[in-house]
């Protein structure tokens, strides 16, 4: 599943026990398998945050060899390869923007 947290970061889950390493994989960073490896967490989630201009994007996971299509994500669409996960990216709020601001300035 994917979700927006309140500081415009991307939060990128995925639950997969038992697989010994899992990459976030997309039209953001060519596809690479290897540059985006996800942090485990104990009770088998996987996470993974980064930021993204505004746009729609495609994405999938991969570990142990395996693509994994996120069907928790805001959509899917098929690919040449199989189904790939969206995600749309909204442009920040004023109320975003504002916020960021006031933090900086403190």
């Amino acid at each position: 599943m994917t979700r927006e947290l309140a500081d415009g970061t991307i939060e990128f889950r995925f639950y997969r026990p038992g697989v010994s390493q899992l990459c976030l994989a997309g039209d953001f960073n060519g596809w690479n398998t290897r540059s985006m490896p996800m942090i485990g967490e104990p009770n088998g989630w996987w996470v993974y945050r980064l930021r993204l201009a505004p746009g729609t994007y495609q994405f999938r996971y991969y570990g142990d060899g395996q693509w994994y299509t996120d069907y928790a994500a805001f959509g899917v669409e098929r690919g040449p390869f199989g189904w790939n996960s969206v995600i749309t990216v909204r442009a920040a709020t004023r109320k975003a923007a504002r916020r960021k601001a006031d933090r900086t300035a403190a």
